[in-house]
């Protein structure tokens, strides 16, 4: 597949196994713990602070975009590729870090530290990913805009409590 390249059905289980993989690999913290413990709940919460069922829509839907973006880079033979999947890992790999130091650790400072992280490797991540296949580049702008989101609320926690 070369950048700018459409895909086709043929494209659907490798898609489809992306999607699934990333879904996968980006919930699995939540088994470690998440909103509904008896810390959390007892925190204040910040004004911007949305409805929490609001969590399970987004997060999977960013998920799914990144699944697709990540298959649109994969199947690329562009000198970029390499570069783009690493910080793809990079990046993945903080975000999967954060569910746990927030409600696990129960450490704000560190997991704004965390989300800092994520967010100064989400954005090379998503100008790689462009770089070697724009749609996929496209496709990691919401989940940057969510990233920003979510260290703004981090933060509101931090100072709140």
């Amino acid at each position: 597949m070369t950048p700018s390249t459409s895909l086709d059905r043929g494209d659907l289980p490798g898609v489809v196994a992306a999607v699934v993989l990333i879904n996968l690999v980006g919930s699995a913290p939540a088994a470690l713990g998440g909103p509904g413990s008896e810390w959390f709940q007892s925190l204040a919460k910040p004004a911007i602070y949305p409805p929490p069922w609001l969590f399970g829509v987004v997060w999977p839907l960013l998920f799914t975009l990144l699944g697709v973006a990540l298959y649109l880079v994969w199947q690329t033979d562009h000198t970029g590729r390499g570069l783009a999947l690493g910080l793809f890992g990079a990046q993945m790999a903080f975000n999967v870090a954060w569910t746990p130091v927030f409600f696990r650790a129960q450490n704000l400072a560190l997991a704004l530290a965390v989300i800092v992280g994520l967010l100064a490797l989400a954005v090379p991540t998503a100008v790689a990913f462009g770089r070697v296949e724009r749609t996929a580049g496209l496709l990691v702008v919401p989940y940057l805009l969510w990233v920003v989101f979510a260290a703004a609320l981090n933060y509101r926690f931090l100072v709140l409590n």
